[in-house]
């Protein structure tokens, strides 16, 4: 059985790379293509937007990337003693097969890999130390917990299985109008239960115990997404796989992936600030009265705009993080959603650790743990603490141990005070901090997602967030959104929300 689902999600990546200029969504000619269209965000949802949207539209179509800041969004480095780390999204999952294409597709390859090891923390003591040795890892979480951690393994794998369907669908085509639609096509009503409850409810109706879920699950759901098992438990699974092995990061930061996907898209980018997204309407020569987009921003040069057949807005639109009015749409489009997103402070520090910070019983000279993990107790006030690779590997680099100077990212929900740090460390040369507005609050688990489509052509990539937040579920709403916003255009109801789809496509592969 292994083998078959190995195989199966081989092909599965082959046939991402064999996705042509249009994709498997060739429409026939029952309309002009679109002569504009604009992508609000240049994070890793907007630029992949661009590329896919270049995929179906075809290179006539001139495709603008509104983005007021650095291209990346929240993928970011800083330099910091000669070299330059990873301050956002730091992981890739193996079977994250739209980013392993993109990589691919831009010549670039993953980063070396270094070895590490995890502990987790209380807040007072080191609960649990890896060791170098499997089998050792293996009976202790054995005689602690039981069967528990291959269950979750077992209960995760299971889940990815069923999420793997996805990339049939969009190789095959199929889009879909809303985020519920889409989940139901991959898992069923057991993916929108699982959406709709909290981790730890899901998990415990599986008899997962509460020590193992306060142990061992609480401390990643922290490190992934500054929220405790109390998250809805479908964004609780993904943060789960992304504990698993096998994971990776693209060679020289993962930011390289949004400016490799802006340059094969031939997009422009637009350095301004997006204000209002206007409907306006004009008649034309054949007679009927054709309506558009006008996109207001203001740039370097002051205030201007304008207007696109079709718009993208890849960036959150919530409270605190938009500042984007729709004017002129009947029903109204809200410029905030319900929900608010997570603060989550990385802060990135070169100096010495103080090892008695964590109880550890070793020496400087001993301790080797590079990922520190931390439940979810008073005592507990940072998220995780963890030593950082550079995102290029220097030759000859190796793991040292916390007697030599590293630097180490820190993440948790508000600023470290200078007293906190110098409970921390030693002694530090530099403190980098940055304040993300990272992934939504998902608690309670949001009962209803916003909706991918605000308007006739007017598309919202980040609303497939509220399910889960990670850069490979911006690239499959990016993909999501270039079919349907094709499959709409030429009018081909038939590859929008199609049920079944798993049972219907089982034959063709």
């Amino acid at each position: 059985m292994a083998l078959r689902n190995l195989s199966l999600k081989t092909f599965l990546f082959l046939g991402l790379c064999q996705i042509g200029r249009r994709g498997f969504a060739s429409a026939p000619e029952i309309r002009d293509a679109p002569k504009k269209i604009a992508i609000i965000g240049g994070g890793i949802g907007g630029t992949s937007a661009a590329f896919f949207f270049r995929q179906e539209f075809g290179p006539g179509v001139k495709i603008d990337v509104f983005e007021e800041g650095t291209i990346g969004g929240r993928l970011a480095t800083e330099s910091i003693a000669g070299h330059e780390y990873e301050t956002g999204g730091s992981i890739i999952h193996p079977l994250n097969l739209h980013m392993k294409f993109f990589v691919d597709k831009l010549g670039l390859s993953s980063r070396a890999d270094v070895s590490s090891k995890m502990a987790i923390f209380d807040g007072r003591d080191l609960i649990f130390e890896e060791s170098d040795w499997f089998i050792v890892n293996f009976l202790r979480m054995l005689w602690r917990y039981g069967f528990n951690f291959i269950r979750m393994h077992m209960w995760v794998e299971s889940i990815l299985d069923k999420f793997m369907r996805i990339y049939q669908y969009q190789q095959f085509g199929y889009s879909f109008s809303s985020v519920e639609k889409m989940l139901h096509a991959m898992g069923g009503e057991s993916f929108l239960t699982l959406a709709n409850q909290t981790l730890e409810e899901a998990m415990m109706a599986e008899g997962f115990s509460q020590l193992f879920l306060n142990d061992i699950v609480a401390p990643v759901t922290r490190v992934n997404y500054g929220q405790s098992v109390r998250i809805n438990g479908f964004v609780g699974a993904v943060s789960l796989a992304g504990a698993g092995s096998g994971l990776w990061a693209v060679d020289g930061g993962n930011k390289m992936v949004c400016s490799g996907l802006l340059y094969h898209s031939k997009a422009e980018v637009v350095p301004a600030r997006v204000t209002t997204i206007s409907m306006k309407s004009r008649p034309s020569k054949a007679g009927p009265v054709l309506s558009f987009y006008e996109v207001s921003y203001v740039g370097k040069s002051g205030a201007s705009h304008s207007t696109y057949d079709i718009v993208v807005v890849a960036t959150p639109l919530h409270q605190d993080v938009s500042e984007i009015n729709f004017s002129g749409f009947s029903p109204p489009i809200p410029s905030h959603f319900p929900g608010q997103y997570h603060q989550t402070v990385a802060t990135l520090v070169h100096g010495h650790l103080n090892v008695s910070y964590l109880g550890a019983k070793d020496k400087p000279e001993d301790f080797y743990i590079s990922d520190i993990l931390t439940v979810d107790n008073k005592a507990s006030d940072i998220n995780s603490l963890s030593a950082l690779d550079p995102v290029k590997i220097p030759k000859g680099y190796t793991l040292l141990s916390a007697s030599h100077k590293k630097v180490w990212k820190i993440f948790s929900s508000q600023p470290l005070s200078q007293n906190h740090l110098q409970r921390i460390f030693l002694s530090w040369d530099s403190v980098f901090e940055k304040r993300w507005l990272a992934y939504p609050s998902y608690n309670p688990p949001q009962r209803r997602t916003p909706p991918f489509v605000l308007h006739d052509r007017l598309y919202y990539l980040n609303a497939v967030e509220w399910a889960a937040s990670a850069m490979e579920m911006s690239a499959i709403s990016s993909r999501n959104l270039a079919l349907l916003a094709h499959h709409r255009w030429y009018q081909q109801t038939g590859k929008i929300d199609q049920e079944d789809l798993h049972t219907r496509l089982r034959g063709e592969l």
